[in-house]
């Protein structure tokens, strides 16, 4: 990974989390919907990333969030799970060695390819951060419609952002 690349990261990561914890942080619809914009930090890690290093970030994402948040380890699980689902995704859709591109991005992998991918991990992440928070069967109906809701407005946001920011690549 080349500096300008760990860069354009650490720009990206202190980017997003500032607005998900300062603008998105007290922004709900009914309480059923809060988009989590903090997950295309984590969707855009470059592909050649060492898992162990995907984890390591993960984790350090979760745990800032969940010291603005006042959570205690829903984030971090929330989106460990991500990454966990994000390599299973990449590791049989995508052969890493052989791939020219940095970074999954809208751009470099298409419409298809990149809203099934954040689809799967950003439900996956919400679906665990929604379970957690609840933290009880009796509500389970409330929770996954929370779930969805939220899935839906993240899975937007995050779509929004990729057209509005990146290009699409000439095939």
């Amino acid at each position: 990974m080349n500096s300008k690349l760990v860069f354009i990261n650490i720009v990206r990561w202190m980017l997003l989390l500032f607005i998900q914890v300062f603008l998105l942080r007290n922004l709900g619809f009914y309480n059923l919907a809060t988009p989590f914009v903090y997950v295309l930090f984590l969707l855009l890690l470059p592909f050649r990333t060492p898992n162990l290093l995907l984890y390591l970030i993960a984790f350090v994402t979760g745990i800032t969030l969940d010291a603005f948040y006042d959570t205690i380890g829903v984030h971090v699980a929330a989106s460990v799970t991500l990454i966990y689902v994000r390599i299973l995704f990449i590791s049989v859709s995508v052969n890493r060695d052989g791939f020219d591109e940095p970074e999954p991005t809208l751009g470099n992998m298409g419409f298809k390819w990149f809203s099934l991918y954040a689809l799967l991990c950003i439900f996956a992440h919400h679906l665990v951060l929604y379970l957690l928070e609840a933290f009880k069967l009796t509500e389970l109906s409330y929770t996954l419609m929370r779930c969805l809701f939220s899935g839906l407005l993240t899975m937007l946001t995050v779509l929004l952002i990729e057209f509005v920011f990146y290009n699409r690549k000439l095939r």
